[in-house]
């Protein structure tokens, strides 16, 4: 039997600082969006501890999640192309992923992955599979096997490359809402690029996301503002402390959880994470409210390197951040804190930024930037574009960096 997507008996809005209105006029995308996984992303910041370089940096996963959707659906209804290649099955599973793609991020974004061992792209996708979720439920409700489809997207697997471009690529719509999304919440004005032009120039050819020749500059500002974006807010020395400091914190519940801290042991929403065996249920139960209530009960810990490091994240006294230019300073770094009595296994902490502006992939995996030329030819951007074709052969940018307490602290 054909799949004919279940409308909506009116369209629901909801108001956007970025898209204006994000239109919802599938019944399948309406009820997504009020199971209880998608609504947690709500209690998610989108940049993790950055709202504390940015104040206005308040906005949460949720929002993105429904811009990246809005992004999506534009595509499709958009651009002739694309609507004539995908069917009404691969358009609705496009959009759900749009949704969902990050539904699976743990409190304070990135920041939890590193120390928890938990990749939110997996948990992403158990979510859509596993069959105890509100969000699967919904999903296959609407067809059988659905879910199994949108999860292959997320793994870059579903048969039709242009729906795993639209939502990872180099040129996708996570990226596009996220740079914009974010520029507007740190105030920022260098993430910004035409959205709108990139859109209307964006084409379907050979199963694959192309951009004509006339919105290759568009794409241009486009590769500069993720550049500026990276260097100036998400890789912000003040923003890296303070995913320094939450590392540390982690360690140091670990330790004592080990040890059979009684503290540590009533944390019952975290023990999963410290015992690396959480599961989908346990993530629904982990949010930043959760978080922020046992940060604040190991300011009273009896363990003087936990109630500081809580301390520290909470009344925002974060690590000093320096960059490394010489191989002695680490070594001038380490005595100083060894002067002052920190344990360097918790106050001297190391990390490195590199990002290169754009690379193509190799071997044709179809998820480089390609420009239909005015002749008629599928490019490779960097062969069109002198600006990209030297950001590729330029040097990367990278930084050494080492955190530890600020002096008379």
């Amino acid at each position: 039997m054909e799949y004919t997507s279940k409308k909506l008996s009116e369209t629901k809005v909801f108001r956007d600082v970025i898209h204006h209105y994000i239109h919802v006029e599938d019944e399948v995308i309406w009820n997504l969006i009020n199971t209880r996984e998608v609504q947690r992303l709500r209690r998610i910041h989108q940049l993790g501890g950055t709202y504390e370089v940015y104040h206005n940096a308040e906005h949460s996963r949720f929002s993105h999640s429904l811009g990246v959707y809005e992004i999506v659906r534009r595509m499709i209804n958009g651009v002739e192309s694309i609507n004539q290649e995908l069917t009404p099955y691969d358009k609705t599973v496009a959009m759900i992923a749009g949704l969902l793609h990050d539904v699976g991020h743990m409190p304070f974004s990135h920041s939890f992955e590193s120390i928890s061992m938990v990749n939110h792209e997996q948990f992403s996708i158990d979510i859509i599979r596993d069959k105890r979720t509100e969000v699967n439920k919904v999903i296959e409700k609407e067809c059988p096997n659905m879910a199994e489809d949108v999860a292959k997207v997320l793994k870059h697997e579903y048969p039709k490359m242009i729906v795993n471009q639209m939502i990872s690529g180099q040129l996708d719509a996570d990226r596009m809402d996220y740079l914009l999304r974010d520029a507007y919440f740190t105030g920022t004005s260098y993430g910004y690029f035409d959205l709108e032009r990139i859109l209307r120039t964006i084409r379907c050819h050979n199963n694959c996301l192309i951009v004509k020749a006339s919105g290759m500059h568009s794409v241009e500002n486009y590769i500069l503002a993720r550049y500026h974006m990276y260097w100036q807010v998400y890789y912000h020395p003040v923003g890296s402390a303070f995913e320094k400091g939450l590392e540390s914190y982690f360690k140091r519940l670990r330790f004592l959880y080990n040890q059979g801290n009684n503290l540590v042991q009533s944390f019952t929403r975290l023990i999963p994470f410290l015992e690396k065996k959480a599961d989908v249920i346990d993530h629904f139960n982990l949010d930043e409210n959760v978080m922020m209530y046992y940060l604040m009960r190991s300011m009273n810990s009896d363990d003087q390197i936990l109630s500081d490091l809580a301390r520290r994240l909470i009344n925002r006294d974060l690590f000093e951040c320096k960059t490394i230019k010489e191989a002695g300073e680490k070594t001038k770094y380490l005595r100083m804190i060894e002067d002052a009595g920190y344990d360097r296994e918790y106050y001297l902490l190391e990390g490195s930024n590199k990002q290169n502006t754009y690379q193509p992939y190799r071997g044709g995996s179809g998820y480089n930037i390609s420009i239909l030329t005015s002749d008629g030819e599928v490019k490779e951007l960097s062969e069109c574009s002198s600006i990209v074709n030297a950001l590729v052969h330029g040097k990367d940018k990278k930084e050494e960096r080492i955190y530890f307490p600020k002096p008379n602290k």
